[in-house]
């Protein structure tokens, strides 16, 4: 895919395995939410978000894929309120849930988050990070590794057209042994 052009600039900010892997290949992620016998989720020791709000808070508007959003959806509570939500799907209807609007093609998302004037978006999803890191749309990464080894799974690091080269910014630790790393896209704007 072809570098791209945009007003604005992609943010991740992705929980996953110390393996990579943000999802089990069924989609099961309980290894990093705590629902299945793994002890519970990460702890940060302060009873925290890991800085998802403070970064949640930055940023302008959230796209995701349709897999992100379906595990999203049925949630009581809209972890985005106050957040205009995109969804990057062929098969959701536009208008099925008033919380998103919904894009059918990757140039259609790219052109919708352009038209609506935003400056910082979070990109959310593993093929929707992948297919942004691929038109050069990632500006920073937050990568949060949690403590442990799944053997395989979904990753959004697959093949990229070029090698895309970062600059750390910044590691923290957590109490329950997460380390979260971010890191600036060399050449990002």
């Amino acid at each position: 895919m072809p570098r791209m052009d945009a007003s604005f600039t992609g943010s991740v900010f992705l929980g996953m395995s110390v393996d990579g892997f943000i999802a089990r290949l069924d989609g099961d992620i309980t290894w990093l939410t705590g629902g299945d016998d793994s002890g519970g989720p990460p702890d940060d020791g302060e009873g925290g978000d890991f800085g998802f709000g403070g970064f949640l808070a930055g940023i302008d508007a959230l796209l995701m894929g349709r897999s992100t959003y379906e595990f999203l959806a049925p949630f009581e509570e809209w972890p985005y309120q106050g957040k205009p939500v995109h969804v990057l799907s062929t098969t959701l209807e536009p208008g099925a849930d008033p919380r998103i609007t919904v894009h059918g093609s990757f140039a259609d998302a790219v052109a919708g988050l352009n038209a609506a004037g935003y400056r910082r978006v979070y990109v959310d999803g593993g093929r929707t990070v992948h297919t942004f890191l691929s038109a050069g749309l990632i500006a920073d990464l937050t990568l949060s590794r949690v403590p442990v080894l799944i053997g395989s799974g979904h990753t959004p690091f697959g093949e990229l057209p070029a090698d895309v080269l970062l600059e750390h910014a910044g590691t923290r630790t957590f109490a329950g042994g997460m380390v979260q790393s971010t890191y600036r896209v060399r050449g990002a704007t």
